[in-house]
């Protein structure tokens, strides 16, 4: 008879997002700007930490909160999308890091192969090497201390809830063949009972995903083999293939993460940065973290408008050119903010976020925000900005000139403007000499990812040059702006 490893998050800590189902001894935290989930298990008053961002200080109040000692900080592959936590949660709990034998972890560890195991209290982890979404991949199988069956399963960027993780992060060279890994290591991992519950690390909003993948967190093998695409694929080439299609662009930042991840990274500062005088602003590229109208209406000229939300790390992220030059910033070049209020709480959640993708160089913040600035005298930009409705009335007469289209190619894929060009926002930041009409229209989605465009080309070309579609996005304009002109201008494509 087979014992299964019963494993139940509580549902009372106001960082837990259990699963439905629910299981006994395990707190899931996700971080939702990056789409990941980490993983507090214990038994016996013993814990691990599976895939901890660096922000430690919530896994910390996890492990007190239940009075629990912290034996293991486990990691499933050399992360892309964030700094790790593993060696700054080691160090501060005296656990011990433990992570893939290929991963090439430059700090003390214990190295895990296939078949090596872990205990914790009265449970067994047992390492199985699952490449595919990198080389070195180790998914981790729960089981009881003296069962032969698995209950659950970590997958970190194997498995995902409804999709798998993508294999082009390292580069053209490799994806072929960790394509074709991930096919074998999924096969393998379906082979698990049904009953086994499914762990991923990566999640619905991580760009280390093939696919956009349901809300759910967690899942069980059984709900997969039914609405999984990567577990239907009917042979190695359609998996190939789909694996491959339709991927999104992922954030420059990534290509910093892994040689900061295996060297190891200290936890991030609990100390935030000092508020600035206006002599002191020109001391590093100016992120105005405010909502998309209020910088419109006036902001300090050069400054760059991406709005304080789960995902304003990722956007600031994308700034910088792949290979760390880029016309914008350079990647962890200083950075001074400009905050809604209140200013202490954006501050703290602005300067968490970006030390979770290794920002670490912020200079401060501008005290009391763009109200001193425009007292003093000094410069204001604004530029117009107008909601859907005005765009289309200016559109249908024919009074518009470039239209740039900033969301991911594959929406432009999806269905675009005519008229309008393709000029994804990440890319814009080495592109914008290509813009050269004297009106520009950005639009995207909801107006998030267009406001972040406009406040470029305004740095780069002036604000007179911007107009901002605020609100609302292309696939309304599509399913209501009916009488469409064709002749607007185009810019080369690329």
């Amino acid at each position: 008879m087979r014992r299964e490893v019963a494993i139940r998050p509580p549902r009372s800590h106001p960082t837990t997002h259990a699963g439905e189902r629910g299981v006994r001894d395990l707190e899931l935290l996700v971080t939702a700007g990056l789409g990941d989930n980490s993983y507090v298990l214990w038994s016996n008053g013993e814990a691990l930490v599976v895939d901890p961002q660096r922000d430690i200080a919530r896994f910390l109040e996890v492990l007190a909160a239940r009075g629990l000692t912290l034996r293991w900080v486990l990691e499933t592959h050399v992360h892309n999308d964030y700094v790790s936590g593993a060696l700054a949660l080691a160090l501060a709990t005296g656990a011990r890091a433990a992570g893939p034998v290929g991963a090439g972890y430059a700090f003390d560890h214990l190295p895990l192969a296939e078949g090596d195991e872990l205990t914790v209290g009265a449970l067994r982890l047992v390492a199985a090497h699952t490449p595919g979404h990198t080389p070195e991949h180790m998914s981790y199988l729960v089981l009881a201390e003296s069962a032969d069956a698995a209950a659950a399963a970590f997958t970190g960027g194997s498995l995902m809830i409804g999709g798998a993780g993508r294999t082009d992060l390292l580069g053209p060279s490799l994806t072929d063949e960790l394509t074709r890994s991930q096919y074998r290591t999924l096969r393998r991992l379906s082979a698990l009972p049904d009953e086994v519950e499914v762990f991923p690390t990566h999640g619905k909003g991580s760009f280390c995903g093939a696919a956009l993948g349901p809300s759910e967190r967690t899942g069980t093998l059984a709900e997969e083999r039914l609405r999984n695409p990567a577990l239907t694929a009917p042979d190695e080439e359609s998996f190939v293939e789909q694996q491959l299609s339709g991927l999104l662009a992922y954030p420059t930042y990534y290509g910093f993460m892994a040689p900061l991840n295996r060297s190891g990274a200290a936890a991030g500062s609990s100390a935030m940065p000092p508020a600035l005088g206006l002599e002191e602003v020109g001391d590093g590229l100016v992120i105005d973290a405010r909502r998309r109208r209020t910088f419109a209406a006036g902001h300090i000229p050069g400054s760059v408008n991406v709005e304080l939300g789960n995902t304003f790390s990722s956007y600031v992220g994308w700034l910088p050119d792949g290979d760390g030059s880029g016309s914008v910033v350079q990647f962890n070049e200083p950075l001074v903010l400009v905050l809604p209020e209140p200013e202490d709480a954006s501050l703290r959640e602005a300067v968490t976020q970006l030390a979770r993708i290794g920002w670490d160089d912020v200079r401060g913040y501008l005290a009391g925000g763009i109200e001193p600035w425009r007292a003093s005298g000094r410069p204001v930009g604004t530029y117009p900005v107008v909601d859907l409705d005005e765009f289309c009335r200016r559109y249908r007469s024919g009074d518009v000139g470039t239209i740039v289209d900033v969301r991911q190619r594959t929406e432009w894929d999806a269905g675009h403007i005519p008229g309008s060009q393709h000029l994804f926002v990440g890319d814009l930041p080495g592109r914008l000499d290509e813009i050269k009409d004297e009106q520009v229209w950005l639009i995207c989605t909801s107006g998030q990812r267009a406001s972040i465009a406009a406040s470029l080309v305004a740095r780069h070309h002036g604000p007179a040059s911007v107009r901002l579609v605020a609100k609302g996005g292309v696939e309304r304009f599509l399913s209501t702006c009916r009488q469409l002109n064709p002749s607007v201008a185009r810019l080369p494509a690329k």
